[in-house]
C-alpha cells in the first residue's frame, strides 16, 4: 500500500506569521485609546452642562465639606436682573461678547504689567469653577486652556454668563447670585438694583475679603466704576450677546 505525500502546489504560498506587537506599540495604542476616550468624555460633559445645570463644582464641593454645607439657589438668567450680568461682565471681562474664550488684548496688557489680573475671562473662570479646581498649577491651567474654546463652541454666550453667575463665590459658603442677593440685600436676584449688582460684581475677585453690604472705600469706588462700565457696554453693544 502506497502513501502519497501532500505537497503544496506551486501557486500556493505559506501564510506569513502575524507580526508580533511590541510592548512599546501596545502602550502607544493604549495611551491613544485612553486619550480618545477622555476627549470624548470631556466633550459629552461639556455638552451635557449646556442643557443641565451643574450640580456643583470641585471647589464648591470642597467648601461644602469644609463648612458643612453652602448656600446656593440656582436662578435662570431670565430671572436675574439684567444689570447683574452687565455688571459682572463690566467688572471681569468687558470684551466677553467679542472673544472666543481668551481676551488676547487683556493678556498682552497683563503681561506688559507683569500681572495675571484682568487676563482671565468669564469663560475661563466658568470652566475653572465648574470642571476644575482652584490653584495656579500648570496642569490646571493647561486643562482650562483646552476646555475653554470647547465651552465657547458648544455653549451660547447667554449660557456661559448664566452658569458663571450661578457658580461664582460671593462670600464664604455663598455661591451664585440666587443666594448672594438675599444674603447681602434681602432681595431676590431679579430685584437687584444697579448699585447692588455693581457691589456684588465688585467683590467677585476677593469674596472672602470684601463685603457687598458693608463696602469699604475701595469697594465703593470700584462699584461706581462698574456701574459706569455696565452702562457703557450696554450703550456700545458689548452686552448684546447676552442682554435680553
Amino acid at each position: 500500500m502506497t502513501t502519497r505525500k501532500k505537497t503544496a502546489s506551486k501557486g500556493q504560498t505559506r501564510r506569513k506569521a502575524a507580526p508580533r506587537i511590541t510592548l512599546k506599540e501596545r502602550v502607544t495604542r493604549w495611551l491613544f485609546g485612553a486619550a480618545l476616550l477622555s476627549g470624548a468624555l470631556v466633550v459629552l460633559l461639556v455638552l451635557l452642562f449646556r442643557f443641565v445645570n451643574p450640580p456643583t463644582g470641585v471647589y464648591m464641593f470642597s467648601e461644602s465639606r469644609r463648612l458643612g454645607g453652602v448656600q446656593r439657589d440656582w436662578v435662570p438668567l431670565n430671572q436675574i436682573a439684567p444689570v447683574m450680568a452687565r455688571s459682572a461682565v463690566a467688572a471681569e471681562d468687558a470684551n466677553f461678547c467679542n472673544h472666543w474664550g481668551f481676551d488676547m488684548e487683556a493678556i498682552r496688557t497683563a503681561i506688559e504689567n507683569g500681572s495675571e489680573r484682568g487676563a482671565s475671562t468669564i469663560s475661563q473662570q466658568t470652566v475653572k469653577n465648574v470642571y476644575l479646581w482652584h490653584g495656579r498649577s500648570w496642569i490646571r491651567k493647561a486643562m482650562e486652556a483646552g476646555m475653554t474654546p470647547l465651552v465657547e463652541a458648544l455653549w451660547p454666550k447667554r449660557r456661559i454668563i448664566e452658569v458663571y453667575l450661578n457658580v461664582a463665590e460671593f462670600d464664604e459658603g455663598v455661591f451664585g447670585v440666587g443666594a448672594a442677593a438675599p444674603h447681602y440685600f434681602g432681595v431676590s436676584a431679579a430685584e437687584l438694583s444697579a448699585t447692588q449688582a455693581a457691589r456684588l460684581a465688585a467683590i467677585l475677585p476677593a469674596p472672602k475679603d470684601r463685603s457687598a453690604s458693608r463696602p469699604s472705600d475701595f469697594t465703593r469706588k470700584r462699584t461706581a466704576q462698574i456701574m459706569d462700565g455696565a452702562a457703557t457696554i450696554r450703550a456700545d453693544g458689548r452686552a448684546a450677546c447676552f442682554d435680553s
